[in-house]
């Protein structure tokens, strides 16, 4: 028995439905610390949120103001395409559908592109952003979300690989069609389901 049998077992064992963790995963206790370039240093007191795109009128908010949306929860599974997967983790933050009511997009609208404080960029199609769980995330345990795992805000889209869930967080473009972000655009799947293992664009 191999390493990712012997951990999915471990945990099954445990009592967790091994329908939770996606084929080609291993679960994790800790929480791996990956991303694309440094840990940028984002001043709130600075930070700005902006939509911009297919919309009636771009909107950009602050730091309070955002935090001001309406406030959710999350407790859920994540899934990076590293093959690692974190069970039950805690969030609080804005949820997508609330930011989304507070603008006027255009019907045409059918994707978005989203954006960090740098210029990363991650695609996803509407259904997905605007998908129950999605959220704006800026606390994790109820701790103020730490630097190198996407403070003080993040995406979290949990039912997609996490490289979909943007780090520091800035913004989206509303689209009329999906395109490719970043790691899209380097080989990675354009749509990126873990329990497909859509990791590669041919998978």
């Amino acid at each position: 028995m191999g390493f990712f049998d012997r951990n999915r077992a471990k945990y099954v064992a445990a009592g967790v439905d091994s329908a939770r963790i996606p084929p080609g995963q291993y679960v994790t206790e800790r929480w791996p610390v990956l991303h694309e370039g440094a840990v940028p240093a984002v001043d709130t007191a600075l930070w700005t949120f902006t939509v911009d795109g297919l919309v009636a009128e771009q909107r950009e908010w602050g730091w309070e103001e955002f935090r001001a949306l309406d406030a959710s929860d999350l407790f859920t599974d994540i899934h990076c395409v590293t093959k690692w997967t974190k069970l039950d983790t805690r969030w609080q933050g804005v949820s997508v559908r609330a930011v989304w009511d507070a603008i006027e997009p255009d019907p045409a609208a059918s994707a978005v592109m989203v954006r960090d404080v740098g210029g990363y960029t991650a695609n996803l199609p509407l259904d997905d952003f605007l998908r129950d769980g999605s959220m704006f995330a800026h606390t994790f345990d109820a701790k103020p979300l730490e630097p190198e795992h996407g403070g003080p805000m993040r995406l979290v889209v949990p039912h997609l690989y996490f490289w979909k869930s943007v780090k520091w967080v800035a913004g989206f473009t509303v689209l009329a069609e999906d395109e490719p972000g970043y790691w899209e655009q380097n080989g990675y799947h354009i749509y990126g389901d873990p329990f497909q293992e859509q990791r590669f664009t041919n998978d």
